[in-house]
């Protein structure tokens, strides 16, 4: 059968946050390496914070294009977030980010959600440019962005500082063109 939901892809499907997700989100967060890969380490969350914040996810529904989204497999497991920021319709450029619950790493979860929401900016909102920003040290994300065609367009020295150290911060980016070479 032929899938013909935008908002799914081979591997899983993009949904709103729901209220019952909290628990899925706050066990990650207690996942430090894992924070720090995607943003950085906070100060810990109560488990109400975490359900008041996911009722908050839950309730928006988007912000412009701005979007939060949860990541389930086609068989409804919930196994991470994908968000688009900074979106400029007028100059047709946002970027993204994804994280995915550790114990679903290296599964193509990451490559099929990116590719669901590049498919709907490119194709349907008119975007033309996606910008990705990798902290240096995070080499599983590097690999992401370089398997999926984007090309590092520049370094910000000394950006990110963890693990008791600066560290650089890269900066990818893929055209609408790149993409549909891609594809």
């Amino acid at each position: 059968m032929i899938n013909n939901y935008i908002w799914a892809g081979k591997k899983v499907r993009l949904r709103p946050v729901q209220p019952s997700d909290w628990d899925m989100f706050h066990h990650n967060d207690m996942d430090s390496e894992n924070a720090r890969l995607c943003d950085e380490i906070h100060f810990p969350r109560s488990e109400e914070g975490t359900r008041q914040w996911a009722e908050h996810q839950a309730a928006n529904t988007y912000d412009g294009d701005n979007i939060f989204l949860a990541i389930e497999t086609l068989d409804g497991t919930h196994i991470g977030s994908i968000c688009t920021n900074n979106c400029n319709p007028r100059n047709g450029t946002f970027k993204y980010g994804v994280s995915i619950f550790r114990e679903h790493w290296r599964n193509g979860y990451a490559t099929d959600a990116v590719l669901i929401i590049l498919k709907y900016y490119f194709e349907e909102l008119r975007y033309h440019k996606v910008n990705a920003h990798v902290y240096a040290f995070n080499d599983g994300s590097i690999a992401l962005q370089e398997h999926l065609g984007f090309v590092q367009e520049g370094k910000l020295r000394n950006m990110i500082y963890t693990m008791g150290k600066q560290h650089d911060e890269y900066i990818y980016g893929l055209t609408k063109l790149e993409f549909e070479k891609l594809t």
